[in-house]
C-alpha cells in the first residue's frame, strides 16, 4: 500500500483581482523527498507556496482545490490554527534574505520570536537553542553573532539564519522559494548541503522553487516544470534530465550556457509568459513553441503518461509511448583565443584601500584593503571574465578602472591614456569610452525618469549626438540593436521586465559609442531563457561593435560561454589567471578548483565537492603569506608567512601559489 503523501495539493485555483495566478494546480510531496518546481518568473511557483501558507496578497484568494498536510486540510482550517501552521509544521525560506530579515532585530531575537511562538522557550533554554539552531545551520561562531544585525552579516550568513528561523518550529515540510539565488558558487554548495543534511536528520519533505536547474539536479527528487500558472511536465529527476518531453522543458535547456554552445548563439523562447488576466483557448504556451500546430491554438491539452511518473501536458505526447525525447546535442564549436592582440586597457599593480577611522578626531586606525596590487589586461574586442566570492572586490575592481572610485595606488592605462593622473575636465573627455552595466537594472535606473530620458542623459551630459534629431535617430537605432520597440522610449522603467530593464541598462551604456564595458553580474538573477538572451545580445553587440567587456560573475558556465580569458580573484588580488578553457579544464590554484568543485553538475557524475573551511577573511585584516591558506587543504609552511609569486604554467595560464607545479 502506497504511503500517504506528506503534503498533496489538487486542483489548486489561486486568484489575485483577475489574475489567475495559479490554475488548477496538482502535486504531492512525501516525507524525505524534495519536489522542484521549475519554471520561469511569472509562472506563479512563489504563489503556489505562499497558497499552501495562505499568505496571499491583497485582493488574493483561493477560488478552488485542496492542500492537505499530514491528512489536515489547511484551505479549513481558521486562520488562528494557520498562524501555528506557519512556522511550526511548515518552515519557509524566502528568496532575499536581506528584505525577509528585519534590520532593527538582533539575529537572536529573530530566531527567538519563532521559539517562543512554537516551542515555548524563554530565558537561558531559548538562548541556548537559538545558538544550537545557528550552529546547525553552518553560521560561524553563532554565540558571538546571535547579538548582530543583518547588516553585519554576509548574504550566505543570512541565508543560515534564513534556514534556522525555518526550523525553529520542527517543521515537517520545507518550502524553500529560490534559497541560492545570486549567492556565489561556494556558498550556493554549502547552503544546498545544509539543506540536504538537515533534511535527512530530520526526514522533512522539502518544495523546492528555482529557476536554477543546476540546483534542480543536486536537490529533486522529483520535478514539476510550470508555465503560465499550470503544471506542463513532471517526471522523476533522472527522467527528467535524461528526456524531457514538453517544449518548455527542452527550450529550458537549450538556453543554458556553456562550451557546447561557444560560438554559437543560445536558444532563446521567443516573446513572455502570457498575462494571466487572459483567457486561454489552447495550450498557453503555443504562442511561443516553434512545434505548435493548429490544435495547440484551439484545445487545452490533457496529461500523458510517457512512463512511470512521468507525465506531460502537450498534443505532441505518444500515450503509453514509455519514452520522451532525448535532448538534442549541442554543436561544439570553439572560441579564438583572442580577436586581437592589442590591449584597450592595461591595469597594473592596482590598489583601493578603504580607511578605517575611530575617536573623535577620526584618525585612522586601518584600511580596507577592497583591492590590493591586481593587474590585468583586455584586449579590443576581448572578454575577459573576472570571478570570485562575494567581497573578494570584484565590483570596486570594475569602479575603481572607470573611475567611479578613486584607486589608492596603481596605473589604469585605458587606449594610451594614464586614467589615474587626469583631471575632472580629462576624465569627463575620457568618459564615454568606457560604461558600466549594474547588477540590478532596476535600482540602477531612475524611476521618475523615461527610458528616452534614460538615454539622452548621458549622450547630453558627455555631448555624443549634439543635435536633437540626430539623437533622435541614433536611439531609434539603439533600441533596435538591444531588441527593443520604438514604443518603449516613452515608458518608465517599471513598466518593463526584469530581462527588458537590463536591455535598457545596456543600451543606456551603448549611448555614448564606449569601447569598454563593464559588466557587474548582469545575468544573476535573471531566468535562464532571460539569460540566455542577455548573453545573445552582449556577443551580438561584440561582434558588430568591437566592444571589449570586463564581465564580473560567479556563474561559471556563463563564463565558459561568453569569455575569451578568465581572472580568478580573492580577497583582492588574482591567483589564476589565463584563457578559458585552459583554466577551466585544468586549474592550477586549490581555489579555483574549488570554485568549480562546487558548481552544479546537470548531466553525468558529480565530482567531488572541495569543501572550504570558514568564510572570507575580512579585507580590514588579511591573512599573513597567502591569502588563501587559512582555508586551503594543500597549505604548507611557508604559506603562512610568504604571499606566492607569479608562476607561469604556459603561455595560456599564470597561477600565484606555491605548490603551482605540484597540485594536479
Amino acid at each position: 500500500m502506497k504511503p500517504t503523501p506528506l503534503l498533496q495539493i489538487t486542483g489548486l485555483r489561486t486568484r489575485i483581482g483577475a489574475v489567475r495566478a495559479v490554475d488548477g494546480v496538482s502535486f504531492s510531496v512525501s516525507a524525505n523527498e524534495t519536489f522542484a518546481l521549475l519554471g520561469e518568473s511569472g509562472c506563479g511557483k512563489s504563489m503556489t507556496a505562499l497558497s499552501i501558507m495562505r499568505l496571499l496578497p491583497e485582493h488574493g484568494s483561493i477560488d478552488a482545490g485542496m492542500v492537505f498536510l499530514e491528512g489536515r486540510d489547511l484551505l479549513a482550517l481558521p486562520e488562528a490554527s494557520m498562524r501555528a501552521v506557519r512556522g511550526g509544521a511548515i518552515g519557509m525560506i524566502f528568496q532575499e534574505p536581506m528584505t525577509s530579515l528585519n534590520p532593527v532585530l538582533s539575529i537572536g531575537e529573530q530566531v527567538g520570536e519563532s521559539l517562543r511562538r512554537h516551542r515555548n522557550l524563554g530565558g537561558a533554554a531559548l538562548r541556548a537553542e537559538s545558538i544550537h539552531l545557528l550552529n546547525a545551520a553552518g553560521l560561524p561562531d553563532a554565540a558571538r553573532r546571535i547579538s548582530e544585525y543583518p547588516f553585519q552579516l554576509s548574504g550566505g550568513m543570512k541565508q543560515r539564519v534564513m534556514i534556522a528561523i525555518a526550523l525553529a518550529g520542527n517543521p515537517r515540510l520545507l518550502i524553500a522559494d529560490e534559497p541560492t539565488t545570486a549567492l556565489d558558487v561556494t556558498i550556493q554548495a554549502q547552503v544546498l548541503q545544509l539543506l540536504r543534511s538537515i533534511q535527512r536528520e530530520r526526514g522533512m519533505g522539502m518544495l523546492l522553487i528555482t529557476h536554477d536547474l543546476g540546483v534542480v539536479a543536486e536537490m529533486a527528487d522529483r520535478v514539476g516544470v510550470m508555465y503560465a500558472g499550470e503544471l506542463v511536465e513532471t517526471a522523476p529527476r533522472d527522467a527528467f534530465f535524461a528526456a524531457p518531453f514538453h517544449p518548455y522543458s527542452r527550450k529550458l535547456f537549450a538556453a543554458l550556457p556553456g562550451r557546447g554552445q561557444r560560438g554559437g548563439a543560445l536558444e532563446t523562447i521567443p516573446g513572455m509568459v502570457p498575462a494571466l488576466d487572459s483567457a486561454f483557448a489552447g495550450c498557453r504556451f503555443a504562442q511561443r513553441c516553434d512545434a505548435a500546430f493548429e490544435r495547440c491554438q484551439r484545445e487545452a491539452p490533457a496529461w500523458t503518461q510517457l512512463a512511470q511518473g512521468h507525465a506531460v501536458r502537450c498534443h505532441l505526447a505518444p500515450a503509453g509511448s514509455g519514452t520522451a525525447m532525448p535532448i538534442p546535442a549541442a554543436s561544439v564549436t570553439q572560441a579564438a583565443v583572442s580577436k586581437a592582440a592589442t590591449a584597450l586597457l592595461a591595469v597594473r599593480n592596482l590598489q583601493v584601500h578603504f580607511p578605517i577611522r575611530s575617536g573623535l578626531l577620526q584618525r585612522q586606525v586601518g584600511a580596507v584593503k577592497a583591492v590590493d596590487g591586481l593587474s590585468l589586461d583586455i584586449g579590443v574586442g576581448e572578454t575577459l571574465a573576472l570571478v570570485g566570492e562575494s567581497g573578494c572586490g570584484k565590483t570596486t575592481v570594475g569602479k575603481a578602472i572607470i573611475q567611479l572610485v578613486k584607486p589608492t595606488a596603481g596605473s589604469v592605462l585605458f587606449n594610451g591614456s594614464e586614467l589615474t593622473r587626469l583631471g575632472a575636465a580629462g576624465l569627463r573627455a575620457q568618459r564615454s569610452g568606457f560604461q558600466m552595466v549594474f547588477q540590478d537594472p532596476y535600482s540602477s535606473l531612475n524611476p521618475r525618469m523615461r527610458v528616452v530620458e534614460i538615454l539622452e542623459e548621458g549622450m547630453m551630459a558627455l555631448g555624443v549626438e549634439p543635435a536633437a534629431g540626430a539623437r533622435r535617430k541614433a536611439l531609434a537605432r539603439l533600441l533596435d540593436q538591444v531588441g527593443l520597440a520604438q514604443t518603449a522610449l516613452h515608458r518608465y522603467p517599471h513598466e518593463f521586465s526584469g530581462g527588458q530593464r537590463q536591455r535598457i541598462a545596456i543600451a543606456r551604456a551603448l549611448a555614448v559609442r564606449p569601447r569598454l564595458i563593464v559588466c557587474d553580474e548582469p545575468t544573476s538573477a535573471l531566468d535562464v531563457s532571460v539569460q540566455a538572451q542577455i548573453l545573445n545580445l552582449l556577443k551580438d553587440l561584440q561582434n558588430e561593435l568591437g566592444l571589449s567587456y570586463l564581465f564580473i560573475t560567479h556563474n561559471l558556465p556563463v563564463v565558459d560561454y561568453l569569455a575569451q580569458r578568465v581572472a580568478v580573484m580573492y580577497l583582492g588580488r588574482i591567483v589564476e589567471m589565463g584563457d578559458t578553457q585552459t583554466v577551466l579544464e585544468r586549474p592550477r590554484h586549490p581555489y579555483t578548483q574549488a570554485l568549480l568543485s562546487a558548481a552544479p553538475v546537470i548531466t553525468g557524475p558529480r565530482p567531488p565537492v572541495i569543501r572550504l573551511h570558514g568564510d572570507l577573511p575580512s579585507p580590514a585584516q588579511p591573512p599573513a603569506g597567502c591569502h588563501f591558506h587559512p582555508r586551503c587543504a594543500h597549505a604548507m609552511e611557508v604559506c603562512g608567512r610568504l604571499y606566492p609569486g607569479q608562476t607561469e604554467i604556459s603561455p595560456h595560464q599564470v597561477v600565484w601559489c606555491h605548490l603551482a607545479n605540484q597540485i594536479p
